[in-house]
This record gives structure tokens, sequence and C-alpha cells, in this order.
């Protein structure tokens, strides 16, 4: 890659809030206490309603919670995991970890029973807390293979209440020196993070890395997070680095916080919520657009909302290029009491912000959303790097690109294009797999991102492409293909596969037939003289081939199973380009060739 005067190698802006010297991230709840007792830190739906809890319940729930996890012989630096959907509890029960001294493991609420037995095993963790009956039935399947595992506690149990009882003869003062036992270089979290191997890899990160990145966020975007009155409903998952990292800005900066567990609910909850800003991944933005767009189409008025998209497409855009002329002024006069205003009132009535990362956003969706005076603010950013590390913000922004870096975080461009990332916010390492880290940070702190990138003249980052095969679907859920590809090829009929999915709804695959094994299969099959050509809409391929698929999806999430295949006409072979001499699969001469059938699956 070369760079012309309009690009840079490297791009750097300094911190807001140094890098924390003492303490840990249960400060943050401490001094709010401390401070504004009386503040609405956070929202509880309860029926229709939200019901506010204070800073002083907050915390006062948090050591109650906590003390029942040190009654329960919870030592410092021990492992507990959280595998629940987005809700109050989860972010209870994160906090009330880390003041027990402990140290907490997401778990998606949707991952296999073998994904669970590797974290939890893995990780060391010695208790877990579950969502549901639902949950345990899954951790039970492999609760034997987790022995250290002695605690499971239930939310829909009433554990929360059981864990007050507990910690009743837990002295404040114990809890404090359990407190005391934090440093910022204390671990905070273990997040595991599909790594293109296929287990998961524990990304280890410290309370310093979470202060240091929050602290930094928050007073980069104030006004997203320090305006009077800000507030946002947390949807995406806390297991999810972005979904925690938004959880712990909103308590370091005393943004009222809402969760809500269910997405196809996210509209109702917002119109109930009033949030002023929102943080999603693109795949949410294009369902809003995409539900209005229809709603417009099944009223008839398809045709103005249409005009309407345009119109504030076109505004946005001007705003880049010396601002919109008359008529186009008067156009977006008309359109906001006629559509825009109708959008936001969907939104809650209140959001004049929205941040996005987990996946690109496209340059339209960016400029119809600041273009209704909904404004969205890309960042981009990984689990080994406590979320973002460069974000567009209010008073700098160029849509398109995933803006600069976050105060007091670095980028750079590798001579092989490779985006390379630094700051207080990088993690330290993956547990226990000294090799992999010694290949992700170099010995000067350098962060390899596997992403290739540009920095143009004035910091902004943009991402060109991806240098691991590590998948992102459109709702930013990371998949890596060589677990599902390594079950699918363990089938007999299967010969080669590839998995896709990078910036779409939902994974799906190519699959080829094993040319010595078809003859057997169609012998059995009473197909005669057919070949895999003949029969690639068969049902009966199609029914074995589904039974492979299936199994292949017991090794991971719902989220990141394959939904949909397509059977190929041919095989890949070594002769045809698609493989190389030592089998490895070539995936852009494979996208390139079978361009066409992977459209097809999404269209």
């Amino acid at each position: 890659m070369s760079y012309g005067a309009d690009m840079r190698t490297e791009f750097s802006v300094p911190a807001v809030v140094a890098s924390p010297t003492h303490g840990s991230l249960v400060d943050h709840i401490v001094e709010n206490a401390q401070k504004t007792p009386d503040h609405i830190a956070l929202s509880l739906p309860r029926g229709d309603a939200w019901v506010g809890m204070t800073a002083q319940q907050f915390l006062d729930e948090v050591k109650a919670v906590a003390k029942g996890i040190v009654a329960n012989a919870v030592e410092p630096g021990e492992r507990i995991g959280v595998m629940s959907r987005t809700r109050y509890e989860w972010t209870l029960v994160d906090y009330a970890i880390w003041y027990a001294g402990a140290v907490s493991v997401p778990v998606y609420e949707t991952s296999s029973a073998e994904q669970i037995q590797w974290m939890l095993s893995d990780s060391g963790s010695v208790a877990v807390f579950l969502e549901s009956e639902k949950n345990k039935k899954t951790f039970d399947e492999v609760s034997v293979d987790i022995p250290t595992v002695t605690r499971v506690w239930v939310f829909d149990d009433g554990i929360i209440d059981q864990l007050k009882e507990d910690g009743r003869n837990v002295s404040d003062a114990d809890l404090e020196a359990r407190r005391g036992t934090l440093t910022p270089d204390s671990v905070a979290t273990i997040i595991y993070t599909s790594g293109t191997t296929g287990r998961p890899k524990g990304c280890t990160l410290t309370h310093r890395n979470f202060m240091f990145e929050v602290d930094n966020v928050v007073n980069g975007l104030p006004d997203v997070f320090l305006t009077p009155g800000s507030s946002t409903l947390l949807f995406l998952p806390v297991a999810h680095v972005f979904g925690r990292a938004i959880q712990l800005g909103c308590i370091r900066a005393g943004v009222r916080l809402g969760h809500s567990a269910d997405i196809k609910q996210l509209l109702p909850g917002m119109q109930s919520f009033q949030p002023t800003f929102l943080l999603a991944v693109p795949r949410v933005f294009e369902k809003i657009y995409n539900s209005s767009q229809q709603k417009a189409v099944a009223d008839g008025k398809g045709k103005i909302f249409d005009s309407a998209a345009q119109v504030a497409i076109d505004y946005s855009t001007s705003l880049d290029e010396g601002g919109p002329g008359i008529v186009l002024k008067l156009k977006h006069a008309v359109f906001d009491k006629l559509v825009y205003s109708k959008l936001r009132h969907a939104m809650g009535g209140q959001m004049r912000w929205a941040v996005s990362g987990g996946a690109p956003l496209g340059a339209r969706l960016g400029h119809f959303f600041r273009g209704i005076n909904v404004t969205i603010l890309e960042g981009y950013g990984l689990t080994e790097t406590s979320a973002a590390t460069t974000v567009n913000r209010a008073d700098a922004i160029r849509i398109g690109t995933v803006g600069q870096p976050l105060p007091g975080a670095k980028v750079k461009v590798a001579a092989d294009g490779e985006l390379m990332l630094g700051g207080d916010q990088i993690f330290i390492g993956y547990w226990n797999n000294p090799t992999a880290t010694a290949e992700a940070i170099e010995p000067d702190g350098w962060f390899h991102s596997g992403d290739i990138g540009e920095i143009d003249d004035d910091g902004f980052v943009k991402i060109t492409g991806r240098k691991k095969e590590l998948i992102v679907t459109a709702a930013g859920k990371n998949v890596a293909p060589a677990v599902l590809e390594d079950r699918l090829r363990a089938n007999w009929l299967v010969s080669q596969c590839m998995v896709v999915g990078d910036g779409q709804p939902f994974i799906a695959a190519l699959i080829t037939i094993d040319p010595e094994a078809f003859p057997a299969w169609a012998k059995q099959n009473d197909k005669g003289a057919a070949t895999v050509a003949d029969l690639v809409n068969d049902p009966d391929l199609t029914t074995a081939i589904q039974l492979a698929v299936d199994d292949a999806n017991k090794a991971v999430s719902h989220a990141e199973a394959i939904k949909k295949f397509a059977i190929l006409p041919v095989d890949w072979t070594e002769e045809g380009g698609q493989i190389t001499p030592s089998l490895k699969l070539k995936r852009n001469v494979v996208m390139n060739e079978f361009a066409t059938d992977v459209a097809a699956l999404y269209s």
C-alpha cells in the first residue's frame, strides 16, 4: 500500500484523562453515591413503567450482593461466569463481583454447551450466574466437565435476595478490604472472543484498561455522555465488549441507564424510556430504516418516504460541502414535519445521538440519520482494545470513516497495510495463551488489529479490508469460520466448504460434495447415474447436508450458526486454483468465482 500527501501512517490524540494510578472500576459507584446520592442512576422496568434507582441505592445493592459472594467463599482474583441476556442484574453482579475482589467472565446467553464448558473451564471459574432454568439446562449438559464451578446461581430463582441474606454477617470492613485488593492492574474481566483457529480466546482486560477507556470516551464525547439529562437504553449483549463499555461509561458519567433484553421490543422500549442516545450495531439502524420504509409503503406513502430519505441524505452530505442551499433547506423543513419528526418520535422523541460499532456502517445510512437530526457517530475497536479505539465525535465527524483515535489512543498503518493500535485501553494478553499474546502484541505495545486500514491527513481512519479470516456479521457478531468448517468437513459426504456472512444478516455456507463419496451415496439413494451437478437442489442430498450443518451448528451459538447453504456443482481443488498445495482454502478466489452463489444466499 502506498501513501500520498493526503495519507498518514500514524496518528494519535492526547488523553483527556490520564491513566489511573490507583483504585478500580468499583470506585465509580462509590464516588457517585458520595457526590450525588439521590441522582437516578438506573431505571428498572416494572410492567409498562420505568422505576428509578438512585446512585446510593445502587451502591447499597452492589455491596449487599458482594457480601453474599464473599460469604460463599469466593476468594480475591477468582473468576465468576455470568451468562444472561441484557438486564439490570447483569450490571448489578458485574460490580458486585469486582467489589468482592473477583473477576467476571461473560458468557453469551446463546452459547452452546461446548462453548460454556470451554470458557468456564479455561478461565478456571469457581462460580457462575445464569439467567434462567433454560440456561441452567444447557449448563448442566457439561457441568461434570467443569469441576471448578461449585456454585451455580440463577437470577430467575431469586438468587439476588439469597445472596443478600448470605452476606448479612460479612462486615463493611471485610468488604472494603476486598475492594482494597484491587489496583488498576488487577484483572477485571476475561472476555472470550472468536479466534480463527476455532476455540474462543480469553481477552484479559484490567481495571486500568476499562477505566482509561471509559474516562476518555465520556470526556471525549461530552455532547453524548455529559449533557444534563442524558440517558440510554442498553439492549446490546453485556457479554459483548461494546455493551460492557457502554454500561461502564454510563455509570461513570451519571447517564440514566436502562436495560432491554428483547431487540424485537426495542422501539416500544425506546418510546417509553425516551433515551437521548443509543448504542447499536449497524443492523439495528438498518432495521429502523427498513421498517419505517415498509410501513410507509403499506400506508401508500412509499414515494413520499423515498423522497424524504433522499433529501435527508442530500442535506447531510451538504453539511460537509459548504452547507445546504435555500431549496434544500425548504425541502428538508417540509419533510421534517411530514416524516423525520415521526421517525424521531418512534425512537422516543428525545434521541439526538447514536454510536455505532461492531461492523461497518454504510455512508448512506450515516447520512440518512444525520439528515433526520439523529447523528450516528461510528467507531471502531475490538475486544482486545476494551471496545473503541477510534470514534467520530460531534466536533470531528467524517461519515464513511470510523473517526479519529479516542483521546489517549493511537493508530498506525504497518508496512503491509495492517492497522496497529496503541494506548492504555489495549488488553494485557490472552488468558493462558502466551503464544497468541506474543503474536498479537509487539514488544513496544502496538496491537495487531488484523484489519487493513488507512489514515487520512486529518487522522480519520477508514477500514478497507480484513487481514484475518474472522467474519463480522451485520449485527456485529464475530464468527470464526474454522470451527464450523472443520465440523462440516468431518462429514463423509462433504469435500470442501466455506462459511460466509461478513457484513451480512446471518451466517451461510458454500459446500462441495466429495467426488469419491458421492457415487456410494447416489447408489444408496437410488439416484442412478446422476452427477452432483444434477442434484444440487435434490431434496435427499439437501437433507443429508442439512444433517451435517446441524451437527456443525452444535459447536457454536445460535447467532454464529449456519442458517442457509448452497451445494455447488463442482469441487474445489488445487488444480482448479481454489486450494493451496497445503490444502488451505483460497477464500478470495472462491469469493470471486462464486460471488453469484453467495449473493443468491442473501437475495
